[in-house]
């Protein structure tokens, strides 16, 4: 993954975890496929850490609205 820029806009904390969303900027891996200019996208993780704050799962989004509390 090539990021330039990562902004966290979501976070709260969930028994002994938490969550959080991240927006991403990343190249466009098709342009990129295509030996096009590149060009910046807009892109949401989904992640969790746990009460050390280390890491333990992440996942892309197809949008913000992707990461509910009730889905998890």
């Amino acid at each position: 993954m090539n990021c330039y820029d990562v902004t966290v806009i979501k976070i709260e904390k969930s028994k002994e975890s938490w969550n959080t969303v991240a927006e991403v900027y990343e190249d466009d891996s098709f342009l990129k496929s295509m030996n096009l200019p590149p060009k910046q996208v807009r892109l949401f993780y989904a992640v969790r850490m746990d009460e050390k704050l280390e890491i333990t799962a992440f996942e892309r989004l197809t949008s913000f609205a992707g990461m509910d509390s009730d889905e998890q």
